[in-house]
């Protein structure tokens, strides 16, 4: 996934609306979603403004396919818990108890997604969206399984599987 459309998405904005924003044209988002056309560093940090936000960069570890694969299952969790909040956060906060009980070795971790569960829906979709090392730690024990039925699963696979042949 293009970190385009991740800036795009995480602000709830089509492409339309962010390159009205950022004044450029919806094909020129697309493109740079589609990895077709590369933004610059200015370009990124424009779009960025025009969505909201600003670019912060940093140096970590190459994401591997797994956590690639997690992070895409992520974001169509994230999706749905904007969608159906209170479903969402349910299930999570259910499944969470049952893997206080069995998994007391994960307890760090959990015990901080039980304080990430509380915090505001928005707060809850960056973390599900971030690619960085501390949040790839914690979805290794995603209280989120179960949120997504088989056939959005099957969808994410797929996407991610042509994705992956892109690269």
């Amino acid at each position: 996934m293009s970190i385009v459309r991740d800036l795009r998405e995480s602000a709830e904005l089509t492409q339309a609306e962010l390159a009205e924003r950022a004044g450029t044209s919806q094909p020129t988002i697309a493109a740079y979603e589609s990895d077709r056309k590369s933004p610059t560093l200015r370009t990124l940090k424009r779009l960025a403004q025009a969505a909201g936000r600003e670019v912060a960069v940093s140096f970590v570890p190459p994401l591997t396919r797994e956590e690639r694969r997690s992070l895409a299952l992520h974001r169509a969790i994230a999706r749905k818990l904007r969608e159906v909040p209170d479903e969402v956060l349910v299930r999570a906060r259910r499944n969470l108890a049952r893997m206080m009980e069995r998994h007391p070795a994960a307890r760090g971790l959990l015990e901080e997604w039980a304080v990430i569960l509380e915090r505001p829906i928005d707060e809850i979709v960056e973390i599900l969206t971030d690619p960085r090392p501390h949040a790839r730690e914690l979805r290794h024990v995603t209280p989120f399984a179960g949120v997504l039925t088989a056939a959005e699963r099957t969808r994410v696979y797929e996407e991610f599987a042509r994705s992956e042949a892109r690269r």
